[in-house]
């Protein structure tokens, strides 16, 4: 199965480069500022949008993301709202990959057959449920490949080599690290134990892999894109499109700017990162 994840991947890995995947809340802090947000990453540098499912009780995101699900859902975004903005996104862009990230508990209610194949409809190309465990992949996972989803697991410092091949047996797409333990934007990661945990992923498996938490400048962003396949950035953006709101928390007329400068500035880190030989 080839999707647009796996190309575009395999064209930044041409390129000499690791990808830039910028991760924003659906919704945040209304649907129209997400459409415009995800509309303008691309030419921002972003490479895959990473795009989160809103859900009441996010236990593995940090308060920043936590904040900006908040929003969305107090602004009445949806899962179903979720996909029809990616159809919506998809409309105008054919070539940037869209993976959807989340927690289980939304696609359950939404039923699992009715969303993989609403998901699909509308262009999404993979899923991240970071609470779901391979024990559990006939719940979701394998449905997904076989609707032919990107099915893309999480690997921590926690997971050893033990762990590891239950972890990576059914993921395709990419493996994202977290390189820190604990939640989203909770600390910066010790770039000297990323490159040694990237190799050992590899050693594993043949995927890109893509490393997040704690990216919130071009330079970090450059130290991590030096050893890995991609580089995820979430709370950074999170944290610029918050710092636009007004006293309200609305949006403004410098809430997307204040976003893609940042991106604009990490995907400059992110691609003029040396690659060791």
């Amino acid at each position: 199965m080839t999707t647009r994840i796996n190309a575009r991947f395999a064209q930044c890995a041409a390129e000499g480069r690791a990808a830039l995947v910028t991760f924003t809340m659906c919704g945040d802090p209304d649907a129209a500022t997400s459409l415009a947000l995800l509309r303008a990453l691309p030419g921002a540098g972003a490479d895959v949008l990473e795009i989160g499912m809103p859900f009441t009780d996010p236990m593995a995101d940090g308060p920043s993301i936590q904040a900006a699900g908040l929003r969305a859902l107090n602004g009445g975004m949806t899962l179903h709202k979720t996909i029809a903005l990616v159809a919506e996104f998809r409309a105008g862009d054919a070539l940037t990959p869209v993976v959807l990230m989340g927690y289980y508990n939304p696609i359950y209610i939404y039923g699992v057959e009715a969303f993989l194949v609403d998901a699909k409809a509308a262009g999404v190309d993979g899923l991240i449920v970071v609470d779901l465990p391979p024990e559990e992949d006939a719940e979701l996972c394998l449905p997904a490949l076989k609707a032919g989803l990107n099915f893309i697991r999480l690997a921590t410092p926690t997971t050893d080599d033990r762990r590891l091949p239950a972890v990576l047996t059914n993921t395709s797409g990419f493996v994202y690290y977290v390189s820190i333990t604990g939640i989203t934007g909770a600390a910066a990661p010790d770039y000297s134990k990323v490159a040694a945990a990237v190799a050992r992923i590899k050693r594993h498996t043949p995927l890109p892999v893509a490393v997040g938490f704690g990216v919130r400048s071009a330079e970090s962003a450059a130290a991590i894109a030096a050893h890995a396949d991609g580089v995820v950035v979430g709370t950074a953006l999170i944290d610029a499109l918050k710092g636009s709101l007004d006293a309200q928390g609305r949006a403004t007329s410098a809430s997307v700017g204040a976003v893609t400068a940042l991106a604009r500035e990490i995907a400059g880190g992110v691609r003029g990162a040396r690659k060791p030989k």
